[in-house]
């Protein structure tokens, strides 16, 4: 059954060598008791050593049932021990935090025998070697005999065809050691047992065949045996340890360590922490920021106006990018173009476009307001005498309009009526004050007050009254030009007239206490209607009709500019009322101040809120799909340049603040690795018996990463828990200095990241000792203390 044909063995130290076994050659029997005598030295452990495949002969060959070992790869090794070899040891090499099961079943585990039948497997061979009623015990808590029984019963458990016994008595009394030969004697009967002795007697009495060794040669053999048995079926169980086995066996072991676990969890913890409570910090000042963003900016207008302007300084006339020299030492002075550089875009707002934005979901908007160049000819009475009211100087603006069929009111749901009425005609306004219910003086001179007073009642500005006066009564033909239609200085007859239109300040209001920012504070607000009345009147008026025939501006006489400055004429005359047009440059602004068309030069969307948001620019995009780049229309989204901002310079504090907390990370998992470099020191044995069992190299790694992942787990979930329970009092210390409450907030994802990191950053601490664990020699491993 066995086979040693020629085997040799030596070790090598510096110069010298040592010849363990010299052409050793002999054959077992399938069943007998073999005793291998020698003094110290002479070979006999060693040649127990090679049989049980914990070391390699240098040359020979050890057949099994027929089939040679010499192509045997590490794992075959392993395979073959736990397969066919039961060791049992002098010292009994029994895994001290296992109980008395445990440690006859981790061989049969090696084999992937399910757990009931391995479990009832190893109650069958306690209870032959009588240890029934120490199942649960660990081996610290029997006697030496006891210990030597649970060994033998391990070697059993797995039904190998050879057992190996190293001096299985050298420890033991007189009495015991006969009761453990008498164990082996039986086993023998039907299994190949071969015991390493150095005493005669024990082996006179109980071998059935003596084989003495002397200076690594056999030189004798009591009953040699030449027949070779062979054998074709003989097929090796390759073997294996699950995560879930290492994690039982690193986890047992863990718990008779718990102070120095503990511990060693709760430094590694502390980066952790630090990093934990950043990130808590960081995710609750986030979510203040987004609060207060949300409640301030979610109804911040989206502004789609004709002239967006994106400054790009690297531009130069033509597109051409050009990068210039600072302060360069040419004698050359270079042209130009600001409004080329500037990266002026014109947007071409139409008809098309408007019907468009009509098309928006309702659902999304609290409103729409329009800025029109459009002058509305408007009167105010000052000191008995009627004189034009400039809308810019008064602030007039027109309020968001509330979508069609969102049954909401812009004004009704974010400002307050503080006296009169919210407007119920096209002809009412409303002043809006800020928050402490004040108004420019500028605006309040304009509108025809005393800014000097200091305070105006709210009854004196109740139905204060204006004049609008469409064109054909404002404007009359002098010849080729249009002048205002009587004395600026004293207008009273147009604003008497039954033709004009009365505007009346129907009520005061104020922001809602709960909404921050308030686009109309300081602004008289009107309905929009009445800028496209004013506009449709105006379409058919005599002054647009000579505007459009004419080249030249009908109101000045003054020739329009040759190209287009856009930007440049709506400054100086948007909702201007003054009755003077010299800043209209060209015919387009001029005919747009007439009120020739009702295309606004500004609109301004307003969200219901951030989600909303995302939505609206979504649909504007949308329109710009097929479009080249000059043809798109591009639009101002001002609470997302706001939001950016604050959200990037919180993510680079955030990320400083991270980065200084993650160096006791990396100081951990050093810590780690010098742990479980320890844990490998101490659990040397542990390795080689489990080598001697069948666990292959990494089998013996998955055991010291099995315990890196549970103490890294327990370091992430303890630092997360230590996190959740500093943010109590973080949260109190920073609400009594800011008043801000439960700030600290650790986001569930993070936590859980952070868990994740631990248990990574820690098994990246133990990779080395685990590698150096599972290459340790099974020989040496087994004869440490």
């Amino acid at each position: 059954m066995l086979q040693l044909k020629n085997i040799k063995k030596s070790y090598t130290t510096g110069d010298f060598t040592q010849v363990a076994l010299n052409n050793v050659s002999l054959n077992f029997r399938k069943s007998e008791f073999v005793a291998l005598l020698g003094q110290s030295g002479s070979g006999k452990t060693t040649f127990l050593n090679v049989i049980g495949g914990l070391d390699r002969y240098d040359s020979g060959d050890l057949v099994i049932n027929g089939k040679s070992t010499k192509q045997f790869k590490p794992r075959d090794w392993d395979a073959y021990r736990n397969n066919s070899v039961g060791f049992i040891f002098q010292s009994y090499n029994l895994i001290p935090h296992l109980s008395i099961v445990d440690n006859v079943e981790i061989g049969m585990t090696l084999s992937g025998v399910s757990s009931s039948e391995k479990h009832q497997k190893a109650l069958d061979v306690l209870k032959r070697v009588g240890l029934s009623d120490h199942l649960h015990k660990k081996p610290n808590q029997l006697s030496g005999g006891q210990m030597q029984r649970v060994a033998i019963a391990r070697a059993l458990a797995n039904n190998p065809d050879i057992i190996l016994a190293d001096e299985p008595t050298g420890a033991l009394d007189t009495q015991t050691s006969r009761q453990i030969m008498d164990l082996i004697k039986e086993i023998a009967k039907d299994k190949l047992v071969i015991m390493v002795t150095h005493n005669p007697e024990l082996a006179e009495s109980y071998a059935d065949r003596i084989v003495r060794f002397s200076d690594g040669q056999v030189v004798s053999d009591s009953n040699p045996y030449s027949e070779e048995a062979v054998s074709a079926d003989y097929k090796l169980k390759k073997t294996s340890m699950s995560f879930f086995t290492a994690l039982k066996l690193s986890g047992k072991n863990i718990l008779t360590k718990k102070w120095r676990t503990t511990i060693t969890a709760f430094a590694s913890s502390i980066g952790i922490i630090g990093v934990a409570l950043v990130l808590s910090l960081s995710n609750g000042f986030d979510k203040k920021i987004s609060e207060f963003e949300k409640g301030s900016l979610s109804n911040y207008p989206i502004t789609v106006s004709q002239t967006a302007v994106v400054i790009d300084t690297s531009t130069r006339p033509g597109g051409q990018r050009e990068t210039k020299a600072e302060f360069p030492s040419d004698t050359v002075v270079y042209s130009h173009d600001s409004v080329a550089s500037s990266m002026t875009h014109t947007n071409d707002i139409t008809e098309d476009y408007l019907t468009y934005l009509d098309k928006m979901d309702s659902a999304w908007l609290d409103g729409i307001s329009y800025t029109r160049l459009v002058n509305m000819n408007t009167l105010i009475k000052k000191d008995g005498k009627a004189v034009s009211l400039s809308l810019a100087d008064a602030g007039f603006a027109a309020y968001p309009a509330s979508p069609s069929g969102s049954g909401q009111n812009y004004l009704e749901q974010y400002y307050d009526i503080l006296s009169g009425s919210y407007p119920q005609a096209e002809t009412d306004l409303v002043l809006v004050v800020d928050e402490y219910n004040q108004i420019d003086s500028g605006v309040l001179a304009a509108l025809g007050y005393d800014a000097g007073a200091g305070s105006i009642s709210f009854d004196d500005i109740l139905g204060q009254e204006y004049k609008l006066i469409y064109n054909n009564d404002y404007y009359v033909q002098a010849g080729q030009y249009f002048t205002i239609n009587g004395t600026p200085d004293d207008l009273s007859a147009l604003y008497d007239s039954e033709d004009a239109v009365t505007l009346r300040i129907r009520g005061i209001a104020r922001i809602k206490q709960d909404i921050s920012i308030s686009p109309l504070s300081g602004s008289v607000v009107y309905s929009d209607k009445l800028a496209q009345d004013f506009i449709e009147n105006a379409k058919n008026s005599e002054v647009v009709k000579a505007q459009t025939d004419a080249e030249y501006n009908v109101l000045t006489g003054s020739l329009f500019a040759e190209e287009s400055n856009t930007a440049g004429g709506m400054s100086g005359t948007m909702m201007g009322s003054s009755g003077s047009s010299s800043g209209l440059q060209t015919k387009e602004n001029v005919l747009s101040y007439l009120g020739a068309t009702s295309v606004p030069v500004s609109i301004s969307l307003y969200p219901v809120d951030f989600e909303a948001k995302e939505h609206i620019t979504d649909y504007l995009d949308a329109w710009n799909e097929s479009l080249s780049e000059d043809d798109q229309i591009q639009y101002t989204d001002m609470a997302s340049l706001i939001t950016s901002l604050s959200g990037n310079i919180m993510d680079g504090i955030t990320i400083v603040l991270v980065a200084f907390a993650a160096i006791s990370l990396v100081v951990s998992m050093i810590m780690i690795g010098i742990i479980i470099y320890i844990s490998v020191l101490e659990r040397t044995k542990e390795i080689g018996v489990l080598r001697a069992l069948g666990a292959r190299k990494k089998d013996i790694s998955r055991v010291f990463n099995a315990e890196t992942f549970i103490i890294g787990s327990f370091s992430g979930i303890l630092g997360i828990l230590l996190t959740y329970l500093l943010t109590i009092p973080a949260n109190a210390i920073l609400y009594k200095l800011t008043e801000l409450k439960n700030v600290a907030q650790l986001n569930p994802v993070h936590a859980i990241a952070l868990i994740i990191i631990s248990v990574v950053l820690t098994m990246i601490g133990g990779f080395i000792p685990s590698k150096m664990a599972a290459k340790k020699d099974p020989v040496v491993a087994l004869r440490s203390e």
